[in-house]
């Protein structure tokens, strides 16, 4: 029992699998998985588990409503759950209320005997629309007659006889039967017929049939969700074509009760005197009244007869294998000017490469858009010792850094080459921003993929500020040989965190080989470079500092009396530091810094202290920055 709120409704009476316990309590299945229950339905287990779960989520209790209506709440269901026999419900109506109490009165006299559930039906759609795909496919119509739903195949064979002389008269049509024939203005000339092609890829194909005799631009398509070769395809296209076309004949007639034999899907062939050659006709349409009133359309019976065309050889792509494939995202200097400063590159690598990469971005975790496709694998390697700090501008003829690579090769070249900017790497821990740029002049092959590296140029394009400590053993290694390339990032996205999926680029981003990474890129290219040469002398009771500044791009002429600024202003940060605390924090717009007697009483500190300088740009802010200790 329910009132008309559109619900379909399960119904369990007391006593079957339900316990009804001193009038007002009720425990037990309100519904039972995998039997036929009073409706004829068979309910499967996880019918009931996304509801009852956004419930929990939203933390709302589930009410015992009078009649499936929610202004008459009657009582409260304490425990609702899934197992795996069915809905187990544990509830208890409350008398408190009036009409708890006369559900209580009504099930102790029996006039109530059980509940029921109310649930709705979300996308209903109705048998012919779920028919109609296979009626255009395979050629048939779905008929109802006498509460059946028949299938008859439009083939035009066996064809009722129908004698004009033996049609009944009616005040309907004009004379004993109605011809007519569509314009041909209103017909399509051109059928496409978009299906998925099979005994391949199953990729969405699409077929044409055109008139031959006219030329038209009106198109009738539709999508097939049906499995065909491309063969099959053409001749349901090209049957589309022509039925459409007979069809646009009808005739109208009406029948006496003596042929109500005759219903919809029939095939009648109409013959009168003045007629040599019957004309064949499928009946669509019946009117019952005191005589039968037909419509019906013309058939031709060789429509339907498949034609002898060829099947394609249908392109099927290689099997890729699964691949795991090792991605690092480098937020990095500007290296030649030419990138776009704000833009990480990213370097991919796999002992088996899959002949391409493809990098999908998005900014939900969800709906992921193409950013880039990587076609060729980088050089990447782990290192196998620590490589220890080494000052800059000096060539480091440390202990050998061991590399091993996942893929790939490395080669020594002369000191020519490293002065011109060759064998140009990173070491870092990973992470997109904290990354060493170095050079190496030699590479000496001590195993298979397995390299020592010596003659090294150490904290390149303003990175020396990174490489103050140790690179451990197992820090990440990659040539910047021109592969690992920039991938398509918006200045608008900077330091917005971006969702990547990143896997071989034959298969799709959902696929198990792909790999999914989170990252905010800085957009290092902006950083400046830590100013260098910092100085410090005491000055009237306190002290004066000096340093000079580097630029991003463009510093490394002798012909100009000054290097380029690369900034819009020139701007510093300076910073104080005692006991590992900011004492002081100040902007000055040129490379020199006072700090006077009263500034130092006024934070209390004497020497030794930190003195910390950064450059600062516009658009990035603070760069790296250098600093220096003041002694006593």
């Amino acid at each position: 029992m329910h009132a008309d709120s559109g619900l379909e409704t399960k119904f369990v009476t007391f006593g079957e699998t339900l316990e009804l316990v001193d009038g007002a309590a009720i425990e037990g299945y309100a519904s039972l998985f995998g039997s036929t229950d009073q409706g004829g339905d068979v309910v499967a287990k996880g019918a009931y588990k996304a509801c009852l779960d956004r419930i929990a989520i939203e933390k709302r209790s589930i009410k015992m409503l009078w009649q499936h209506d929610p202004a008459q709440p009657i009582g409260i269901w304490d425990e609702v759950r899934e197992d795996d026999t069915g809905l187990w419900v544990k509830g208890r109506i409350l008398t408190g209320v009036s009409k708890g109490r006369e559900a209580v009165e009504l099930i102790e006299a029996g006039a109530i005997d059980g509940l029921s559930i109310g649930y709705a039906i979300n996308n209903v759609s109705d048998a012919r629309s779920a028919l109609q795909p296979l009626m255009l496919r395979y050629g048939f119509d779905a008929i109802e007659r006498d509460g059946l739903l028949v299938f008859k195949t439009r083939s035009g064979n066996q064809p009722q006889t129908i004698l004009v002389e033996g049609m009944a008269d009616s005040e309907e049509l004009n004379g004993m039967h109605e011809q007519d024939r569509e314009a041909e203005a209103e017909l399509a000339g051109r059928i496409r017929l978009r299906f998925v092609e099979s005994d391949g890829d199953f990729e969405t194909g699409s077929e044409e049939a055109i008139l031959p005799d006219e030329e038209t631009h009106a198109v009738s398509a539709t999508d097939l969700s049906l499995s065909m070769t491309r063969g099959e395809a053409r001749q349901v296209s090209e049957r589309w074509l022509v039925e459409s076309r007979t069809a646009r004949e009808t005739v109208r007639f009406a029948l006496p009760p003596s042929q109500l034999s005759i219903g919809a899907g029939d095939v009648v062939s109409i013959e009168d005197d003045q007629s040599k050659d019957a004309n064949l006709f499928r009946v669509d349409r019946l009117e019952h009244g005191d005589m039968q009133i037909i419509d019906a359309v013309r058939i031709d019976p060789e429509v339907y007869q498949p034609s002898d065309l060829p099947d394609e050889l249908v392109r099927v792509r290689g099997f890729v294998a699964p691949v795991q494939l090792t991605s690092l995202f480098l937020d990095l200097p500007l290296l030649s000017g030419d990138e776009v400063p704000h833009a990480p590159h990213v370097a991919v690598t796999s002992a088996q490469w899959p002949g391409s990469t493809a990098l999908y971005q998005s900014d939900s975790g969800t709906n992921f858009t193409l950013n880039s496709v990587i076609a060729a694998r980088s050089v990447i390697g782990v290192t196998q010792n620590a490589l220890n700090p080494s000052a800059p501008g000096l060539m480091d003829r440390g202990p050998s850094l061991e590399v091993e690579l996942v893929s790939g090769a490395l080669s020594s070249i002369p000191d020519a080459s490293l002065l011109s900017g060759g064998n140009l790497a990173v070491v870092g821990d990973g992470t997109p921003g904290n990354w060493e740029v170095i050079q190496f002049r030699d590479a000496e092959l001590i195993a298979p993929n397995r390299y020592l590296l010596n003659n090294r140029l150490r904290g390149q394009l303003g990175t020396d500020a990174l490489g103050a400590d140790a690179w451990p053993s197992g820090s990440w290694f990659v040539l910047l040989n021109g592969l690992p390339q920039q991938i398509d990032l918006p200045s608008s996205l900077r330091r917005i965190a971006q969702t990547y999926r990143i896997g071989p680029g034959q298969l799709t981003y959902d696929d198990p080989s792909f790999t999914e990474k989170t990252h905010a890129f800085d957009g290092n290219g902006l950083r400046p470079y830590s100013p260098v040469h910092l100085k410090a002398w005491p000055l009237e009771g306190g002290y004066q500092a000096s340093w000079i500044r580097r630029s991003r791009f463009d510093g490394d002429s002798w012909d100009l009396m000054e290097i380029p600024l690369g900034e819009e202003t020139e701007m510093y940060q300076v910073q104080v530091h005692k006991s590992g605390a900011v004492v002081r924090e100040e902007i000055v717009d040129s490379p020199t810094w006072t700090y006077d007697a009263s500034a130092l009483a006024e934070d209390g500190i004497s020497a030794p202290f930190d003195i910390v300088v950064a450059q600062v740009s516009a658009r990035f802010g603070p760069g790296l920055s250098n600093r220096m200790q003041v002694q006593v």
